[in-house]
């Protein structure tokens, strides 16, 4: 049987403004970034590849036919507790102010039960952060902080391991 992992416990950091590269990323183009983890996350959004749909209408055949475009990682709709001295909510609050690429790294939690030093996966891209505001909510809810990344890179996925 598969394991499952929660969602509780995944982090979130920023890193400072990079310039966009114009080909894909590895995890060893994120080896000198000093990150900032961004505190009270609440509701980890979506992100990953999808690609755009090409559509050819071909008279003769009657008939569509679709083919596979460009590929987008999409945006990603983070939510956190409003927490205002954490370094990392003032990183991203920042960081939507500016036209900059920024690199993000997300820390899930999956690592081995069992291994000499066990290590959780990770997921590194760099984005845009195009929105952080704080919003209400009902009576018996925290204000919060809603963020979107619009990702420009591919996501690196490093996986756990039990070293």
């Amino acid at each position: 049987m598969a394991n499952l992992y929660p969602v509780a416990g995944c982090r979130i950091y920023i890193g400072a403004a990079v310039d966009l590269p114009d080909v894909d990323v590895v995890a060893a183009d994120f080896t000198a970034t000093t990150w900032v983890e961004i505190k009270d996350w609440t509701q980890m959004g979506a992100f990953g590849d999808a690609a755009a749909l090409i559509t050819t209408q071909l008279i003769d055949r009657k008939r569509d036919v679709k083919q596979k475009g460009t590929r987008n990682a999409g945006q990603m709709q983070n939510v956190f507790a409003v927490l205002a001295s954490d370094p990392g909510q003032i990183a991203l609050i920042a960081a939507e102010k500016t036209d900059q690429n920024y690199p993000f790294k997300i820390e899930l939690n999956d690592k081995p039960a069992v291994g000499a030093a066990p290590k959780n996966s990770l997921r590194y891209f760099m984005g845009l952060v195009t929105s952080a505001q704080e919003a209400g909510g009902a009576a018996n809810t925290v204000q919060s902080l809603n963020s979107t990344v619009e990702i420009n890179t591919n996501i690196v996925k490093v996986a756990a391991s039990a070293t």
